[in-house]
């Protein structure tokens, strides 16, 4: 994918916000990203509800695990950024089931539930709503962050522990789990479960996440079918 004009930072003119007394300096901080941001301007221009679009966009076109045909989960997918790619490419053929404890505009194609993925009976709604095993499932979720990066990135992990246990019960053999994690990536425990249900588990910084930002992405592929 080409990357939308001013990424690299280089010889661009940067806007920047007049002062105002009601903007905190993280508020400040915030908007003139934004207005700088040259992934916000294309994901506006394309119709995505978030710049998060890109970043499935190119770990897809990194993996292909995105297929005519394909079922795919999108676990916490409200606004509904990833579930918009995820649909455009599986195309008529496939399905794209998105579910949220929000609620989600909705998008043509993409069958969402209103749950919380964490109540036992969510799996089973999902599958009867895929029609059979997912091909790939996906989560773009992060908790809150607090300012402190251990307990972001253990809060965030607990999330992806989730994810994967709704991958586990839902995924054909042989599918793709894309997960978020905070600088660390999945440690421990989890990753040695990671490495055992997926032939391959790969830690990614796609080049739409922001370079200060401590985010990366987890692309465990070769699902090897516990359930």
């Amino acid at each position: 994918m080409t990357r939308p004009r001013g990424t690299s930072g280089r010889g661009e003119v940067r806007a920047r916000l007049k002062d105002r007394k009601d903007r905190t300096p993280s508020s400040r901080r915030w908007l003139e990203r934004q207005i700088n941001d040259p992934y916000v301007h294309a994901a506006k221009a394309k119709g995505y509800r978030s710049r998060a679009a890109f970043k499935i966009v190119e770990l897809d076109e990194q993996y292909k695990f995105f297929k005519t045909g394909a079922r795919i989960l999108d676990l916490g997918a409200a606004p509904g950024g990833w579930s918009q790619i995820a649909v455009s490419r599986v195309g008529p053929a496939g399905q794209v089931v998105a579910t949220d404890i929000l609620e989600m505009e909705p998008i043509e194609g993409v069958t969402f539930i209103h749950a919380d993925f964490l109540e036992p009976e969510t799996p089973q709604k999902l599958l009867d709503a895929l029609g059979g095993p997912a091909d790939v499932v996906l989560t773009d979720m992060a908790a809150p962050t607090t300012g402190h990066r251990a307990t972001d990135h253990l809060r965030t992990s607990a999330l992806l522990e989730a994810a994967l246990e709704m991958a586990e019960a839902t995924l054909r053999q042989g599918g793709t789990f894309v997960g978020k994690v905070f600088q660390g990536g999945a440690t421990g425990e989890l990753l040695n479960r990671l490495k055992k249900d997926f032939s391959s588990v790969k830690h990614v910084k796609p080049p739409a996440s922001r370079a200060q930002s401590v985010e990366l992405y987890l692309v465990a592929t070769g699902f090897r079918g516990t359930r």
